[in-house]
């Protein structure tokens, strides 16, 4: 078993293109797979293989003039967790929707500890708003007790939210937080500049640090993450129930309407009665072979391989 790495980085790079083919390059010769975003703005990735890979890789970033200092965050895995090694330049670095130069991650607001924030939210004062700043697919299978859950299908809608619910931040005090860290450095940005919030703060490093040092904390269920594990259990608790019944349940799996994909919530009686389909239409077209049926996945999880049917299609 090797490692995961999840890590960022905003830091002005003048040439994105040329970090791409030495980050491919790099990757490659260490065996890597994974994820890796690149924009002016920074870096941002998650990467499985061998923890001698894995270390070697972060030599490698620590000694370059413009990535030293990365906080990498790990979990147990390897390179199966990912399909394939894949570096791509865009605008930014997670997709908010808005030019970098107009709401940079410098403007961001004060990052609390996961110290901090767990005594902050256990002496909770009446004005603390908790804000995740995920997608609802990811804050259905966990998230923080009491927190305001934004029923947002991707980042980019994160902005309209907060526009329509500004009388939620008025004159509190806000803590934000979302898996790594990443999405609050400008998240937290825009609600400084959009709200009349008291006070904006994120936890520092996401829920992945704050479980590490609280793992019987204020956060419930699973954190959403994206490889093939898809949900890394934080605590016992389910929050959410099966898409076709009322059963506590909280496994993803996809719909095998190839066409469709969905990403949909089964318990294992519901998936015997009605098969691996999110609605009564891809059941018909399943049944009646109208349409291309996506192959079960392998699931994978820190204790290896399960056969279960269990695949991540979020990007």
């Amino acid at each position: 078993m090797g490692t995961i790495i999840l890590f960022y980085k905003y830091v002005e790079l003048a040439n994105p293109e040329a970090i791409k083919d030495w980050q491919k390059a790099l990757c490659t010769e260490l065996g890597l797979t994974g994820r890796i975003i690149l924009a002016t703005e920074g870096i941002n990735a998650t990467l499985g293989g061998s923890r001698e890979s894995a270390d070697r890789y972060i030599a490698a970033m620590n000694a370059h003039p413009d990535f030293g200092g990365i906080d990498f965050k790990e979990s147990p895995g390897d390179a199966a967790y990912f399909p394939r090694l894949r570096v791509v330049v865009k605008r930014e670095i997670v997709n908010l929707g808005i030019d970098p130069h107009e709401l940079p991650a410098a403007e961001h607001a004060q990052h609390l500890t996961p110290t901090e924030a767990h005594e902050l939210m256990a002496h909770k004062p009446d004005d603390l708003v908790i804000l995740d700043g995920r997608n609802n697919y990811e804050s259905r299978v966990g998230a923080f007790e009491g927190a305001i859950l934004p029923d947002v299908a991707t980042f980019r809608e994160f902005p309209q939210y907060v526009e329509e619910h500004k009388d939620l931040f008025a004159d509190k005090q806000v803590l934000m937080y979302c898996t790594g860290g990443i999405r609050c450095e400008r998240a937290s940005a825009y609600m400084k500049q959009h709200t009349n919030a008291r006070a904006v703060y994120q936890i520092e490093g996401g829920i992945h640090r704050y479980a590490e040092q609280f793992p019987d904390g204020f956060f419930k269920g699973k954190n959403y993450v994206f490889d093939a594990r898809v949900a890394a259990p934080i605590s016992t608790d389910i929050l959410t129930t099966c898409d076709w019944c009322p059963t506590p349940y909280d496994e993803y799996t996809n719909c095998i309407n190839a066409r469709c994909n969905k990403q949909i919530i089964l318990c294992p009686s519901c998936e015997t009665a009605e098969g691996t389909v999110c609605s009564a239409e891809c059941q018909t077209l399943v049944r009646e072979k109208k349409t291309r049926i996506r192959i079960k996945p392998t699931k994978l999880s820190p204790h290896g391989p399960q056969h279960e049917h269990q695949q991540n299609s979020a990007s």
